[in-house]
């Protein structure tokens, strides 16, 4: 039955805003910073049935021993390397106490090939995620306990001060080199306690101003002892950060947790010399010895590094076809003892923009794929699904989609500098933005128009007043504030100007990332003109981009602040404290991961108070930690160091209909690495 264009949309908008009102999300989320595209579509012929909701589900770790499997399979392809005498037995690869991970739906068929899109070499987190289950400890699916993962347990003694890991017995690296200890070691001793890879250790593993002591107890147990009690570090173990994402996860910045001794030690100079690693170096195109360790160790760019993933790199991610196949060693199973992943490999290809990647998949090119498909394009997306043989799952965020960060240590142009660093510059800018119509043109609607903070549900964020604080749409408001700070003088087209006496107009520098949020930062530009304030909008390719921003080039910086929603964990886009992210100012993170000695101390008395609260938070238990959180999201959202738009937005996720056991909403949380948190080695297609 035919309806009009208007009708159908809202129809679709009415009902998708009653299911999210739990904010959950789909089965894998777009990256906050790139999910925006052009707006809606403006033709529906049709309508088309609403994607089923369900709640967040995933597989289950099985922790009870008397459930484990005790015979071994393994994936045809496999066998056969092993009738051929080029592979171990399946039941000497697999280590003593494999993780056992029974399926969402039911056991898989092994083959085939997941096929995938992506945007081009600095888009690392596309395959990271799904292979990030080779972090130490993971959380389950629903994203609310930490269990198991490469990590077979642990202990904790002396009040938290102590934290004893127990890895998994005969574990091996992807190329069947033993996983032991002394992996752990040689990343903390040689990596992360190398002031020229790390000029500050990792401030995840730092409490009371030193850094842990790791320690090898045997081959397989390694201990974490710290100068006072550190009740986060369990919850920091299961996280994305420098101690614990492992080198699939740590983007070639030499964070992991661990690292392959027997393979990166030779690119460390105190395993020959400096001299040898440097000669090394110029000689495969490296600046410097330390350029050529880092490339390394990212298995996205490197084929040859062994890893613990499901996945091993097979073209790297600098080619058009970035392709994984399985890695035979893989130290899980499932419920019938069968070694996963079932997926033969996974084939990423490039996208010119994400208008390409949106055609492929409407096409039925994509097998599963969320990240850079976004909301904007749902109607289409359920347009389609008969025609390209696939389902649509949509879901909700906690945090936020496009945030406009202020860099506070920019430096390059005193002007500027100097409106940056006041507190009702940056108010009235917040309140010249229209959040409703970017809501209604780039999200259907269906997200919250605000500050930067979570959703105020979260036990950690303060009250619904600071959704609001600073982010309504109060243009005259706005000007009354710019012309009390001085901003009174405009040009003829009623921009205000400089106040250096240079005539000029003030102009303010936006950066993001080239198709992602243009549209947004259009609309803001155009927003701004009734406030007299001009708007430069410059798009970079992502690793260009990131360079500036560490740089400390960047003016305001477009990022969401997605994973914030457990702060602690992933607080790089809420603060400055994470060097490799630092887009509210990088100078501020240096001085803040070196413990005053290095970068520049914060502008504001406010921002020290917040990292003060930052540090304290990690030292005191869960309620205690709310209560800090609240308080910090306070100074956050009341100091406007960034200016949000809109949170909590849908996500959209597309799943082919032969594609098994992919959950259809999983955690939208950072904390989860979604689709991780779903388990894809347990993925299948059933028509093998």
């Amino acid at each position: 039955m035919k309806q009009t264009k208007f009708s159908w949309l809202l129809g679709i908008v009415m009902v998708v805003s009653l299911v999210l009102s739990g904010c959950v999300g789909a089965a894998e989320p777009a990256e906050p910073a790139e999910e925006m595209a052009a707006p809606a579509e403006e033709e529906a012929e049709e309508s088309a049935e609403l994607p089923q909701i369900v709640p967040i589900e995933g597989p289950d770790i099985i922790l009870d021993e008397a459930m484990w499997p005790t015979e071994f399979s393994e994936a045809p392809s496999l066998a056969e390397m092993v009738a051929a005498g080029d592979l171990p037995p399946v039941e000497d690869r697999l280590p003593e106490d494999p993780m056992v991970i029974k399926p969402l739906g039911e056991i898989g068929k092994y083959g085939g090939t997941w096929r995938r899109g992506f945007t081009g070499p600095a888009d690392g987190e596309n395959m990271m995620r799904i292979n990030n289950s080779s972090r130490l400890l993971a959380w389950d699916y629903s994203g609310s306990y930490v269990v198991p993962s490469l990590l077979a347990g642990w202990d904790i003694q002396d009040e938290g001060r102590k934290y004893i890991l127990y890895l998994r017995k005969g574990a091996k690296w992807s190329d069947g080199m033993p996983f032991t200890a002394d992996d752990f070691l040689f990343w903390y001793e040689d990596v992360a306690l190398n002031p020229d890879i790390f000029p500050s250790p990792p401030p995840e593993m730092v409490i009371a101003g030193e850094p842990g002591l790791m320690e090898k107890i045997d081959d397989y147990t390694i201990s974490y002892t710290f100068k006072e009690p550190y009740p986060l570090f369990l919850d920091i173990l299961a996280g994305h950060n420098m101690v614990a994402a492992a080198p699939e996860g740590s983007l070639g910045t030499g964070g992991g947790g661990y690292a392959a001794k027997h393979y990166m030690s030779q690119f460390l100079p105190k395993y020959s010399s400096e001299e040898e690693v440097t000669a090394k170096a110029k000689e495969l195109g490296f600046e410097s010895w330390l350029d050529m360790y880092l490339f390394h160790s990212y298995p996205a760019r490197n084929p040859d590094l062994p890893v613990m993933s499901p996945w091993v790199t097979e073209r790297p991610v600098i080619d058009p076809i970035w392709s994984m196949k399985r890695n035979p060693y893989y130290w899980a199973v499932d419920t019938e003892g069968n070694q996963l992943p079932y997926i033969d490999e996974i084939v990423i290809n490039l996208a010119e923009d994400r208008e390409v990647l949106l055609l492929r998949a409407l096409a039925g090119e994509i097998d599963f794929q969320g990240r850079h498909i976004s909301i904007s394009r749902l109607p289409v997306l359920i347009e389609n699904m008969g025609t390209g043989d696939y389902r649509v799952d949509i879901g909700r965020g906690f945090c936020h989609s496009a945030g406009f960060h202020f860099n506070h240590s920019y430096d390059g142009d005193d002007e500027i500098q100097q409106w940056i660093r006041n507190v009702d510059f940056r108010r009235a800018l917040s309140l010249g933005i229209d959040r409703d119509q970017i809501n209604e043109a780039y999200f259907l609607g269906l997200g919250v128009g605000g500050s930067v903070m979570c959703s105020p549900d979260l036990p950690s964020t303060a009250g619904e007043e600071y959704v609001t604080k600073w982010a309504t749409h109060e243009p005259d408001q706005a000007n009354e504030m710019l012309d009390a700070i001085g901003l009174t003088e405009k040009d003829d087209e009623g921009f205000r100007l400089r106040t250096d006496g240079s005539g000029e107009r003030l102009r303010i520098e936006i950066g993001m990332v080239a198709g992602g949020n243009e549209p947004i930062a259009e609309m803001v530009k155009d927003h701004w003109k009734d406030i007299g304030i001009w708007a430069d909008l410059k798009a970079q390719e992502r690793s260009l981009f990131e360079t500036e921003a560490r740089a400390n080039k960047h003016q305001i910086g477009i990022w969401g602040n997605g994973g914030a929603s457990q702060l602690w964990l992933y607080p790089r886009h809420v603060l400055p404290v994470n060097t490799n992210e630092a887009y509210m100012g990088p100078e501020i993170a240096r001085w803040f991961v070196s413990g005053g000695e290095d970068g520049m101390a914060p502008p504001y008395p406010e921002m020290e108070r917040a990292l003060e609260l930052f540090r304290k938070g990690a030292t005191v238990s869960a309620e205690e930690r709310n209560k800090i959180g609240q308080e910090i999201w306070m100074l956050v959202v009341d100091q406007v160091w960034s200016m949000g738009t809109v949170g909590q937005s849908a996500g959209v996720a597309v799943t082919k209909n032969n594609m098994g056991n992919v959950p259809r909403r999983g955690c939208p949380a950072q904390h989860c690495r979604t689709p991780a948190s779903g388990h894809p080695p347990t993925w299948y297609f059933t028509d093998q």
